[in-house]
């Protein structure tokens, strides 16, 4: 996503504070935010869509040290991390709290229901149980749907498009976040009318990574996609060097 898409996507979820805003000011009244983002602390990804983040909550006229905090987590998109810090952020009592990545609400959700969070970049929130609709959310979580599980279904279908002779095709995912297995069962579900075998690759850590799709690239006619989750950004230079590297018998997609 580009920076500018960022911060018009974050001025609307921050946009429910500014009528309290003034007031605050004029009283000194402190506001906490808890930020759990899914990258590492350097990545630059996740360094860029912070930087989005808190460019416009000072431009809503929140800077920190006045009259907001910020407690901000990095867990590397490592699973047991991330419920840590969950549980951190809540114990913090924060106002509210930014979640982005599907890796980070379902912890979220398990550690409050009363604190607000605010979600970005997260697949299908309905399918995945975090909210009960689009229209009514429901409960403390509420933010912006990046697609649908359904769409799994269109990647598989332009991968045979770009590649027509493809009967074989690898899915990179996650499969501990509900993104994972649900867009892997919705390239299921159409896999056979295609022609193709659908097979699943974890990316647990690197070293699965590289053997899967090593030994998966064996083969001819093969195809891969690749579907979003916080370690496949973790490991996508690997990713990207191993579709490269076997790109004779391999279409990405």
């Amino acid at each position: 996503m580009r920076r500018r898409e960022f911060i018009t996507l974050f001025g609307g979820a921050v946009a429910t504070w500014p009528l309290a805003t003034y007031a605050q000011q004029q009283t000194g009244q402190m506001r906490r935010i808890g930020a759990l983002h899914s990258q590492a602390s350097d990545d630059p990804i996740g360094q860029a869509r912070n930087a989005a983040f808190l460019q416009r909550l000072n431009e809503l006229g929140w800077t920190e040290g006045r009259n907001m905090r910020i407690d901000i987590r990095w867990p590397a998109a490592d699973a047991d991390q991330i419920r840590r810090y969950a549980a951190e952020l809540v114990a913090l009592e924060p106002d509210v709290i930014l979640a982005t990545g599907s890796a980070t609400v379902g912890p979220l959700l398990q550690a409050t229901r009363s604190i607000p969070i605010v979600f970005a970049i997260v697949p299908d929130p309905v399918g995945a149980g975090f909210v009960e609709s689009l229209a009514r959310p429901g409960g403390n979580a509420t933010g912006f749907i990046a697609f649908e599980y359904g769409i799994g279904a269109k990647w598989l279908e332009l991968l045979k498009e770009i590649a027509p002779g493809v009967t074989r095709a690898a899915i990179i995912r996650d499969p501990a976040i509900s993104a994972g297995i649900g867009l892997f069962g919705a390239i299921q579900s159409v896999a056979p009318s295609l022609g193709l075998e659908a097979s699943a690759v974890n990316v647990r850590d690197a070293g699965e990574i590289e053997r899967a799709v090593t030994t998966f690239a064996r083969s001819a006619n093969s195809g891969l996609i690749i579907t979003g989750s916080a370690l496949a950004v973790l490991h996508r230079r690997l990713i990207i060097t191993l579709a490269a590297r076997h790109s004779s018998s391999l279409t990405a997609a």
